[in-house]
């Protein structure tokens, strides 16, 4: 009974390693066909790129790390749809909130460098 079980993880290892393969292969094949048939009409290109691309997208959504990254996404998704966003009156108050905060602040910088130029040159003697 466990020599069937390590023959079938063989098996699921052996296809999932032959996917990533064709994954691979897949995208080598864009690419360097793109370059290799460069004086082909590019809708003819751009049609086998993205025949090639479908193809690779499907096989990676076929092996085990494509199935927890699509699980992971919509689990995102999920995510996302539970967020209370603010509203636009909140969003444009806040805004502008942050610019004054932020326009007060440069003209305080402002002003500070300004002074310390003056009494280091006052000091120094030196006139900017």
């Amino acid at each position: 009974m466990n020599a069937y079980f390590t023959g079938t993880k063989q098996k699921q290892r052996w296809l999932e390693v032959s996917k990533w393969i064709s994954i691979i292969f897949c995208f080598l094949i864009a690419i360097i066909g793109n370059i290799w048939f460069s004086n082909t009409p590019a809708y003819l290109r751009i049609f086998a790129i993205l025949f090639l691309l479908t193809t690779a997208t499907s096989l990676f959504r076929l092996t085990e790390k494509g199935k927890i990254a699509i699980d992971y996404i919509y689990q995102a998704h999920r995510e996302i749809k539970k967020i209370t966003w603010p509203s636009l009156n909140e969003t444009l108050h806040t805004t502008l909130i942050v610019s004054g905060a932020t326009a007060v602040m440069s003209l305080i910088l402002w002003g500070l460098d300004n002074l310390l130029v003056r009494v280091i040159s006052f000091i120094t003697g030196l006139r900017f």
